[in-house]
């Protein structure tokens, strides 16, 4: 980063807004919810220009 100008950048102060409790139950509660949507619910294509299709004409 340094040598493309750029610097590391933190906030001076913390938000008045952020709830901490809601912080630290994210990772434990939603995360997991959302990690199990992410993967495929189904077979898959061995194709990566044609996701989805079988294979044939």
């Amino acid at each position: 980063m340094r040598r493309r100008g750029w610097s590391c950048q933190r906030p001076a102060r913390r938000a008045v807004e952020r709830d901490d409790g809601a912080v630290g139950v994210w990772p434990r509660e939603t995360w997991p919810r959302a990690k199990k949507s992410l993967r495929p619910q189904g077979p898959g294509s061995s194709s990566r220009t044609r996701p989805g299709l079988s294979d044939g004409p």
